[in-house]
């Protein structure tokens, strides 16, 4: 589950932003909506404790991120909370299984081989374990980047933009994957988007909408990474 009360950020160069609040049961669905700089993925940073809010309550899985320190906030992350990005951030040096083994690394766990086909299996490219990220398509990363976001079957799954640049087919599969794995993980499922065709694939879905909260052009000189 998810939940917020009164959640806030303040840029250190002055821009607030304000969230409404939320409140989402475990294994639920929510959209964040909204045009670009309007705090979609600083929501985002700030579930995932890659941020502080500046005021406010976030509760994710039952755990208030308040009440960890930065250290126990980086450890929660990487054992509880699976990120799909924008930028899939595979590296090149690593063959498809030794990007998924970074997460068992991120979160001081030994690698478990044997998990890291099966996941890989579950998304359809077991064969490609061997191969190195430039010698995979865009659909085949995408696949290996969503295996390694839900390898630990995390509490909660973040994608930022996941249909960015999908003509129909391919995004109707994305949110299809997404779907798939976080109920198979019986994670919650937080998509941060402006394209419609998400709201039209995810009917039930609950709806943050940013547009309204938050104006754009506060944001106009910051750049929001995860």
């Amino acid at each position: 589950m998810i939940a917020t009360h009164g959640l806030e950020y303040r840029y250190p160069g002055g821009a607030q932003l304000t969230f409404p609040d939320v409140n989402v049961p475990q294994g639920g669905v929510l959209l964040l909506r909204g045009r670009s700089g309007v705090g979609k993925s600083t929501w985002l940073s700030l579930a995932a404790g890659l941020r502080s809010p500046s005021g406010g309550e976030l509760v994710v899985a039952g755990q208030s991120m308040a009440a960890l320190s930065a250290v126990q906030r980086d450890a929660w992350r990487a054992r509880h909370i699976g990120f799909l990005p924008q930028q899939l951030h595979l590296s090149e040096a690593l063959s498809v299984a030794g990007n998924l083994g970074l997460a068992y690394f991120a979160a001081g766990l030994p690698e478990d081989r044997a998990a890291i086909q099966r996941a890989l299996a579950a998304l359809g490219v077991a064969e490609l374990a061997a191969r190195k990220p430039r010698q995979l398509s865009g659909g085949q990363a995408q696949r290996v980047a969503l295996a390694r976001a839900v390898l630990l079957q995390p509490k909660m799954i973040l994608a930022d933009e996941p249909t960015a640049s999908l003509d129909d087919d391919a995004a109707r599969d994305a949110l299809a994957l997404l779907q798939a794995a976080a109920q198979q993980a019986g994670a919650t499922l937080v998509i941060a988007t402006h394209d419609a065709r998400v709201r039209q694939a995810l009917p039930a879905a609950t709806v943050l909408d940013l547009d309204a909260q938050n104006e754009p052009q506060a944001l106009s000189n910051i750049r929001e990474k995860l």
